[in-house]
């Protein structure tokens, strides 16, 4: 599922954001249980046939089942009373406010900041600073970044050199406010700059700033590289968040190739504190295969 869908539908489920009811009491009962172990982060629309459309209602349904973090990507694309009411919420609940996309506009979907233009580096500008102000009212600390599209009229050195020249500028911005910048190597096409581990930890380190980390997407690194565990490890200093999603499918664990059981005793083993967002559909359908959803965590969980 591409970003563009789930910020699609992120919008749209805000549209019905206070209107539903959540299940009972007696219903939830046998789902519910102590928290995780690790932190993940479902979004808006994962528990809406339990929950309702209401995100609100959903976030407390999440609770309810042992979840402690939400991720919205369109966070920026909901209203200012929206943003205040979902940080108001998790702050009710000691929840924690994961990834928002940090561009507004899906400017990342296309050529940008490789090309080493003025008109891209003000964008990452403003959308940064748009970002400080959305980050306090719902209580978040990170925010997804895409450089962009491969530029085929230039050399990649000086690609790289672009992107790292206009992530400075937006790193300067959040710093001070204790935010970060994530970013994403992604799988969803070749055009994309940004694909693999070593080069995304390679632009951490020239940024050289606590406001640039690696979301090691872990369904998207399968698919360009595989080797997920020794490849975390190999990132480890630069991962400033995980996100999950089964192969091939990019569903929950259980549902592919990929053995998240491992992977997440050995996060866990590595006294991972941050969260794990939840970027990905399901096999089921209804409330039948959000309850299914629930339980390839709990049994991945289970350590």
């Amino acid at each position: 599922m591409l970003r563009r869908k789930f910020m699609q539908q992120s919008v749209m489920a805000g549209a019905g954001l206070f209107t539903a009811s959540h299940l009972s009491a007696k219903d939830r009962a046998p789902y519910a249980e102590k928290p995780f172990k690790l932190n993940y982060a479902f979004h808006d629309g994962t528990f809406e046939n339990n929950a309702g459309a209401n995100f609100l209602d959903q976030i407390q349904f999440g609770y309810d089942m042992g979840f402690r973090a939400i991720e919205d990507n369109g966070m920026m694309s909901r209203s200012v009373d929206e943003q205040k009411k979902i940080g108001d919420k998790l702050a009710k609940l000691g929840m924690s406010m994961g990834v928002f996309v940090i561009t507004s506009d899906n400017w990342h979907w296309r050529t940008s900041l490789t090309t080493g233009k003025q008109e891209w580096t003000d964008k990452m500008i403003k959308d940064c600073k748009e970002a400080v102000e959305v980050a306090k009212r719902c209580n978040a600390k990170w925010m997804t970044v895409v450089p962009g599209n491969y530029e085929r009229s230039l050399p990649l050195d000086y690609q790289t050199a672009n992107v790292i020249t206009a992530l400075r500028k937006g790193a300067e911005i959040l710093e001070p406010h204790g935010l970060v910048m994530v970013l994403e190597a992604l799988s969803d096409n070749p055009d994309l700059f940004l694909r693999h581990t070593d080069q995304t930890v390679m632009v951490c380190k020239a940024v050289n700033s606590p406001s640039c980390k690696f979301l090691f997407d872990m369904y998207h690194m399968q698919r360009n590289e595989g080797n997920i565990i020794n490849n975390i490890d190999a990132a480890w200093d630069e991962i400033g968040y995980l996100q999950i999603g089964d192969n091939p499918g990019r569903n929950e664990p259980y549902s592919g190739e990929m053995n998240y059981h491992n992977i997440f005793k050995h996060i866990h083993s590595k006294d991972y504190k941050g969260i794990l967002g939840m970027e990905h559909g399901m096999t089921g359908k209804g409330k039948e295969g959000e309850m299914a959803l629930i339980k390839a965590y709990r049994d991945s969980d289970d350590f």
